[in-house]
């Protein structure tokens, strides 16, 4: 159906056709590496003879990476062009998939994952923004509802693909997998995508504020990780100051790399972000937890577990091409937080999960919550997009992007913090199997709570009537 949807388009709408494909190629990549590296952890474990509280920075160095250079990246795609961006962002991510498939330590695997982040940076600030600037706001929902879609069938076929290639050709086959599509988009982008940016005014780039953005989130998040040291306190303090003085720096530049304003004057882009940042602050660690769970709890072989997890992900791709293109008829207020609300509900469930909880009722969860997150999605970005003004797309997907891997990122942190209250620094052996299924107990009610907040937060952000733009693209 996707594919169907994306050749649909028109003869004369060429251009649309080209982004919406290499966008969607691009989106399904991301999302795929990330889910099929999470059933592999065990496997990595078992290879690196590494612990628990280790083995978690495997996910997070990738994340913080993407994090530390998105939003930098989506002010340069603004500058120089999003079309180039998009090129050298996938050109890397699939150069860093080929040097972690031949990782020889946990050390290696780390800087290539850091690596991946930086050109993942480069495919998040330009891909959404792309999109937006070639699709007028009657048609953005549904089109970002079907790259949404995209992402999540990555999710889907990330848990089960990547059980399958764990299996028989090892994690490294997980990250030499994505080689041969990354290159295939590699080729259309500079074969379809021929339409030229063009520059307006003469704005510089904010090397200093770059910086200091970059510094506090490396810093908060190391913090965050180590938050039961005073090291880790002091780390999250250096990065609040840093945060604060960047905010202080943007305000005073001519040409700041984000711009304030579009949090201090406009509610729907700023309540719309906030609500973002929750949303994947409760909802990212849930596979990491429940692969864990059903492959030590449960005895699952990662391909039985990644089947397992497919459920979640699935639904979403199901759902979220609807949920944009209700948005573009139903204000996004109304049908993001009722989104948030069902992902609320089936995390809470998800705290009474016991060693014998039936199949049935994890699947029914997770369906649950596949429904809960497509509702707030593409709803969710399809706001945010029409919140802004043309100009500042590059940057309005490069903050959401960064609310989306900060609040996976601060997932992440959570998950560890919980995991070395309760487990420390251990492997995971049957001997600690009930203190582990505690520390998900508690982590599963946290993020319900959590998701609880950003309720409120997605319904302050009021009604959005979408900013009218021109048709021709200029990326």
């Amino acid at each position: 159906p996707l594919v169907a949807e994306i050749l649909s388009y028109s003869v004369d709408q060429a251009t649309k056709r080209a982004v919406l494909l290499v966008a969607t190629l691009a989106a399904f990549l991301t999302p795929f590496t990330a889910s099929s590296i999470n059933i592999a952890l065990p496997s990595l474990q078992a290879e690196f003879h590494v612990d628990t509280m280790l083995l978690t920075w495997i996910p997070t160095s990738y994340l913080l990476s993407t994090s530390m250079f998105l939003v930098p990246f989506g002010k340069i795609a603004d500058l120089v062009g999003r079309r180039r961006i998009f090129v050298y962002g996938i050109s890397i991510f699939t150069f860093a998939s080929c040097l972690s498939a031949v990782s020889l330590n946990v050390t290696m695997l780390l800087c290539f994952r850091v690596l991946q982040g930086m050109g993942t940076a480069m495919i998040f600030g330009t891909g959404m923004a792309m999109l937006a600037t070639v699709f007028p706001p009657g048609e953005r929902g549904k089109v970002i509802g079907i790259n949404v879609a995209t992402v999540y069938i990555g999710l889907s076929a990330g848990p089960f693909l990547g059980g399958l290639l764990t299996e028989h050709f090892t994690w490294r086959g997980i990250f030499a997998a994505t080689v041969p599509l990354g290159i295939l988009t590699i080729c259309v982008s500079l074969w379809k995508l021929k339409w030229r940016w063009q520059r307006t005014g003469k704005e510089k780039f904010d090397v200093l504020g770059s910086f200091l953005y970059a510094f506090s989130i490396v810093t908060f998040m190391l913090g965050l990780s180590d938050l039961l040291s005073l090291r880790g306190v002091l780390l999250i303090l250096v990065g609040i100051c840093f945060f604060i003085l960047f905010v202080r720096c943007e305000l005073r530049s001519s040409s700041p790399v984000l711009n304030i304003d579009l949090f201090k004057n406009n509610r729907g882009f700023a309540f719309s972000s906030l609500a973002a940042l929750i949303n994947y602050s409760a909802t990212f660690a849930v596979t990491f937890l429940l692969s864990l769970y059903l492959q030590y709890l449960r005895e699952f072989s990662p391909r039985d577990a990644g089947l397992v997890l497919m459920a979640q992900p699935i639904t979403m791709a199901i759902l979220s091409p609807i949920a944009g293109r209700i948005s573009d008829r139903v204000e996004p207020q109304k049908v993001a937080s009722s989104g948030m609300f069902l992902t609320a509900l089936g995390l809470l469930l998800l705290s009474f999960l016991t060693a014998h909880t039936s199949l049935a009722l994890i699947l029914m969860n997770l369906i649950l919550l596949g429904c809960g997150f497509a509702l707030f999605s593409s709803p969710n970005m399809n706001a945010i997009m029409n919140s802004v003004d043309r100009a500042f797309y590059g940057i309005a997907s490069g903050v959401v992007g960064s609310m989306r891997l900060v609040g996976q990122m601060l997932s992440m942190g959570l998950a560890t913090v919980i995991f070395a209250l309760y487990i420390g620094p251990v492997h995971i052996t049957p001997e600690i199997h009930p203190v582990f299924l505690k520390s998900l107990k508690a982590a599963f009610t946290l993020f319900a709570i959590i998701c609880f907040i950003g309720i409120f937060a997605s319904l302050a952000r009021g009604k959005i009537l979408p900013k009218r733009d021109e048709s021709s693209p200029r990326s």
